[in-house]
């Protein structure tokens, strides 16, 4: 006589679905109550030390469609090259900076929007130096684990020229897809899920 051995099946992988909104910016999802304000909502206060930026953009899908429903978070270093983080040893970021925003894209445009400094130059693990630049997170409906990415600034060509991390993408025409256009104080920034020109993801 066979045993029916039971075996349990496989459940299906879930997304992010709502309850990133509602965990992450719960006053934006309409419950107050569990923050003053949503966290990572302000950057910058009127003490903050550096060049005054805007960066806006938006999620954009493999149909072309902005995501109106998107999670974005930066995270990045103050206008002298230091983090804002307890494993910082090089020096001590400015105190009025916080280094990390949080913002959902918008129910009827699908854009973000961070008021932020232009980020002064990091080293890599080597000792190279990297690129002025913001690093992205993105979550949403539809997305498993959450897509990370870069953001290089179009007035920093020397700089992007010598970056470790662009300089390893293979497929050259596709570093365009990590650099912003405009020009200080505003930078637009979108991001391409799928498609022709889809962003370059990092895999940390």
């Amino acid at each position: 006589m066979v045993q029916d051995l039971g075996y349990l099946k496989e459940t299906p992988s879930q997304t992010a679905g709502p309850y990133v909104h509602i965990g992450l910016i719960p006053n934006l999802a309409d419950i107050p109550g569990v923050y003053a304000g949503d966290l990572g909502a302000a950057m910058v206060n009127d003490k903050t030390k550096g060049e005054r930026i805007t960066v806006r953009g938006r999620v954009i899908d493999g149909a072309g469609t902005p995501l109106k429903d998107a999670v974005v978070e930066i995270w990045q270093a103050d206008s002298a090259g230091l983090y804002n983080s307890p494993s910082e040893l090089r020096g001590t970021a400015d105190p009025n900076f916080t280094g990390w925003g949080r913002r959902a894209t918008d129910a009827k445009t699908g854009e973000f929007v961070f008021e932020t400094v232009k980020p002064g130059r990091v080293p890599f693990k080597d000792g190279r130096r990297m690129a002025p630049h913001i690093t992205f997170w993105i979550a949403a409906r539809g997305i498993n684990i959450g897509l990370h990415t870069r953001m290089y600034f179009p007035d920093e060509g020397e700089a992007n020229a010598e970056d470790p991390l662009l300089s390893r993408i293979e497929h050259r025409q596709r570093v365009a897809t990590l650099i912003a256009s405009g020009e200080s104080p505003a930078y637009t920034f979108d991001i391409h899920l799928q498609g022709e020109q889809e962003t370059v993801f990092v895999d940390i």
